[in-house]
């Protein structure tokens, strides 16, 4: 078996080097040519045998290549398929897709992914788990291609997106179309999102650069959208799902600024009925996530941390800042959650940009102090995403003030960093 392999092999590197001399020979014998050395005499015959050594040496090494290239090609493929198969990820990821049987959306081979983002000429945007191109479908939609980024993971992030956005249903919740799953190469297919994500709209630097500044109603029908899509989440699945990633970054707004909560590669499934979950480690972004999360002194995790992320979303949103900023007097540090709970506190106006008349007044302080209530310490005190609603839908003077969050004003800036570090 030894000397079989090593005949073939021996036959198809002489080969190559045969070719390469015949290549060499006609270059020689055309420089040659060009510098006038041969006479007119000379000059069809050395031709005439370059050709035919050229032509001869390439049969030779049509017919005694063949069977060895069929056969390294063979080997590779058989190694690839082995390595596919044993390789701990691409098991995991298998056995998933097996477990759930067949799912609603649609599988893509690698190359149909290259075929409809067109060789990934478009591309949208990157994040720390992979990036996003524009494709278009045969039958003409457009979608975003999120390209996970290889071997970085143990296929968790993957799962996790499949697994949860596969149950779902909702306006409000970014749609899943279908996903690629070929060794190392992981794609997902959404709906595309005309609009992009929500922080280049709210942020005042991103809204100067983007000519679009949301006024107070389009930003109540922001956080309404958004909590309905966390109460389905929560409550309306055969199965509980925990984004635990909820920010501004991860609301897709359609070409009618309706939002939808995207990016399920954190999330957390559990039965209807548990409403404590059980996870390893602090999972999110930092300015976001819930004190529970880092810390299990402040109490159990549960569906309470997507409130506390959400409430910390509203408070970015009607104040067109992160929450650690410089001071508005632009000469001191202000954690905005502390200045609006002052302002609320002691009844004077909030004076915010966006806001053009005494209606627009009323919807902030309500988003205000709704998005309070939501960043409690501790979460027992946090009410439930229909709770809130319920209070975003009433009218502010039957609101109260929640008590004064403790873990405001933090000693320094948060680093906004992706979940990935954490």
């Amino acid at each position: 078996m030894f000397f079989f392999f090593f005949f073939y092999f021996f036959f198809f590197f002489l080969s190559l080097f045969i070719v390469f001399a015949c290549i060499a020979i006609t270059n020689y014998l055309l420089l040659t040519l060009n510098s006038s050395v041969l006479s007119s005499s000379e000059i069809i015959p050395f031709l005439f045998i370059a050709f035919l050594s050229n032509s001869f040496q390439t049969i030779f090494l049509i017919r005694r290549t063949t069977p060895a290239v069929t056969l390294l090609l063979a080997m590779v493929k058989i190694y690839y398929t082995r390595w596919k198969r044993q390789n701990p990820t691409n098991q995991r990821i298998e056995v998933f897709l097996k477990r759930h049987g067949a799912l609603q959306i649609k599988r893509y081979a690698y190359s149909e992914i290259k075929k409809v983002t067109n060789c990934f000429r478009n591309k949208l945007g990157q994040g720390g788990f992979g990036t996003v191109y524009k494709g278009k479908l045969q039958d003409g939609r457009y979608v975003a291609v999120k390209i996970l980024n290889e071997l970085k993971d143990d296929g968790e992030e993957f799962i996790n997106e499949v697994a949860s956005i596969s149950r779902t249903s909702h306006m409000n919740v970014v749609t899943l179309l279908g996903f690629c799953c070929d060794g190392s190469r992981r794609a997902l297919v959404y709906e595309f999102m005309s609009h992009g994500s929500l922080e280049k709209f709210i942020y005042q630097e991103n809204a100067l650069m983007t000519h679009h500044q949301f006024d107070c109603q389009m930003l109540y029908h922001i956080v309404i959208g958004v909590g309905r899509g966390l109460e389905y989440l929560h409550k309306g699945c055969n199965t509980r799902i925990l984004h635990f990633d909820i920010k501004p970054h991860n609301i897709l707004l359609d070409e009618n600024f309706n939002p939808k909560i995207s990016d399920f590669g954190l999330a957390k499934i559990c039965s209807g009925k548990d409403s404590i979950v059980s996870i390893f480690g602090a999972r999110g972004t930092a300015g976001y996530i819930a004190p529970e999360v880092f810390s299990r002194n402040f109490g159990a995790v549960s569906h309470k941390s997507d409130v506390y992320s959400y409430g910390m979303m509203i408070l970015e949103l009607i104040g067109g800042r992160k929450n650690t900023v410089t001071g508005l007097d632009s000469s001191s540090e202000i954690y905005f959650p502390d200045w609006i709970y002052n302002r609320l506190e002691s009844k004077q106006e909030l004076g915010l940009e966006n806001m053009r008349s005494i209606g627009d007044e009323k919807v902030v302080r309500k988003m205000a102090i709704v998005g309070l209530w939501c960043i409690q310490t501790h979460p027992s005190t946090r009410p439930a995403i229909s709770r809130v609603l319920e209070m975003l839908e009433s009218k502010v003077e039957l609101l109260q003030i929640p008590p004064k969050p403790s873990l405001s004003s933090p000693p320094t800036s948060p680093v906004y960093v992706s979940s990935e570090a954490l």
